[in-house]
Formats: C-alpha cells, structure tokens, sequence
C-alpha cells in the first residue's frame, strides 16, 4: 500500500480502498465551532464486485481535528490478498488551514506489513518507518525539502472551500494537495467536472461535486514501476465531494479509479454527520 501512494489500500486494485483512508484540510480551513462528528462507511468494488470496505470518523471540536480510519479486503479479494489497516491523524484547524501533529498507518496484507508514523513539527514532516527502504538508485531523491508544507494521506482529502458562498460549488475542486505518505511525495490535482445527485443507505442525500483526480508523483520513488506509470497516466480518475453541513468543509463521499482489471469504485454505504459527539476529552485525545 503505502509503497503505491502511501495511501492506497492493500492491493493495486483496491487504489480505492485506502484513496479514502482519510483526507485533507486545505488552505483556509475555519474551525465548525461546537462539537461534531462524521461516521462513515465505504464499500470497494471492483467491477462491480466487492473487494473491501473501509470505516471513517472525524471528529471536530473548536480547533482541534482527530481522525480515524480502518478497512480489510473482502469478497473475492481475500482469496488472493487478505488484508487489513488502520490509520489516524490527529492536529488543529487555524484560521490559515489545518495542520495535522502526528499520523499514523498500520497494515497487513498477505505475507506483508507495515507501520509508518509522520510526526508534522515546524511545518515540516518527519518520517517513522517499521521498515526503512533500502538504498535504491532508480528512486527520485527525497530530499528534505520534500517534506515541508505537506499533509499526510490521513489529512489529504478533507476539503476546504474558502469564502462565503455555497460550498457544494464548481471552486470545491480548484485544488492541489501537496501529500508526504512517509515513503513518497506526491501531489494530487482536483478540478471541476459536474455536479451529481447522491443518496447513502444511511445519512446524507443531496448534491456533491465531481472532481477530476490527478496524481503527479514528485520524489521517493521509482519511475519505471508499472503501477506509477499507470496512475500518473490516468486522466479519468473521479472523487466525489459531500459538504459537512454547517462548515466550510467537503469530504469524499465516492471515489472511482479505472484500473487494469475494470473500474474500482469506493462508495460511502453510511454518512452521518452530527454537531453533536462526546465530551472534547475524549475528541481530542486528552
């Protein structure tokens, strides 16, 4: 997973399955005031069959962010890769956008694992890896400058929408998301592609925006693997952006990457959001 994009979920068909592992707070991002909470669920297909699913809270209090995440491969997916992960971030929401203390993923997938850790420290990233990479040549240099005013892919995809205006708008996708998974920096470009109608099982129904995903790998890996020519190449890779109601803030609610094998989708089966949650003590970890 984390050797991909740091972010994507157990097998390369299942890009979905760990693209939602979490999300970004943009340039901008304003506290939501009182306590709030957004629990949901993903289910990853791939071909329409199922291969994973993925649960997701953020919890909001003041300015003070704590998210989680966990997801295993299920279906068909598990004869041939039988995984699961963890992950969370934690930080706070300025006036000048969200800056996340510390990330953390853990993962087994096969025969395979990993643990990374990111602690983010005077606007710059630091790395904790169970496994550091051996020397490789053929890797782009991640030099340190590489790991300065970045996200984790915890904190990558939590959008922002500056302004007043509605933020279930066309600007939602004007973006870029500077990401430093631990192992690769990478970029992810949004832009705007057309408004949908969406209904989960449970909890949010309305519009989202569509945006158009690109990835642009930067330092800290290989150019001749295969599965980045692959991703860097793609020109139809979608997210779909659901508002948190009562904030300036947007968050996936479906993802959908073409792959080798047919398209992998991940799709929010639940999306509840609350202004309400437990006592801050318990949001933000204290």
């Amino acid at each position: 997973m984390p050797r991909l994009t740091g972010s994507l979920l157990f097998v390369a068909a299942a890009w979905l399955a760990l693209c939602l592992l979490a999300t970004r707070a943009d340039t901008g991002t304003r506290s939501a005031g009182g306590p709030a909470r957004l629990d949901a669920d993903y289910a990853a297909t791939l071909f329409g069959i199922p291969v994973g699913h993925i649960s997701w809270t953020i919890e909001l209090r003041d300015n003070h962010f704590v998210a989680a995440a966990s997801g295993e491969t299920a279906g068909l997916l598990r004869v041939f890769a039988r995984g699961h992960g963890v992950a969370r971030s934690h930080g706070v929401v300025t006036e000048r956008h969200a800056a996340a203390a510390d990330f953390m993923v853990s993962y087994v997938s096969g025969n395979s694992s990993d643990v990374i850790r990111i602690i983010f420290k005077g606007g710059k990233a630091q790395e904790h890896l169970a496994h550091p990479p051996q020397p490789n040549p053929r890797l782009v240099p991640l030099t340190e400058g590489y790991r300065i005013d970045v996200v984790d892919p915890m904190t990558a995809l939590l959008v922002d929408v500056p302004g007043q205006g509605e933020t279930v708008a066309p600007p939602s996708c004007v973006n870029r998301i500077a990401v430093f998974d631990g192992r690769m920096r990478y970029d992810l470009h949004l832009s705007f592609k057309r408004m949908e109608e969406v209904k989960a099982e449970n909890g949010y129904r309305g519009p989202v925006v569509v945006c158009a995903l690109q990835f642009l790998p930067l330092a800290g890996y290989d150019p001749g693997r295969s599965g980045i020519r692959y991703l860097r190449a793609q020109r139809n890779m979608e997210i779909w952006l659901a508002p948190l109601n009562g904030t300036r803030l947007m968050v996936p609610f479906r993802a959908a990457v073409p792959t080798p094998v047919g398209l992998g989708v991940l799709q929010a089966t639940r999306f509840d959001w609350s202004r309400e949650v437990r006592h801050a003590s318990a949001i933000i970890g204290h």
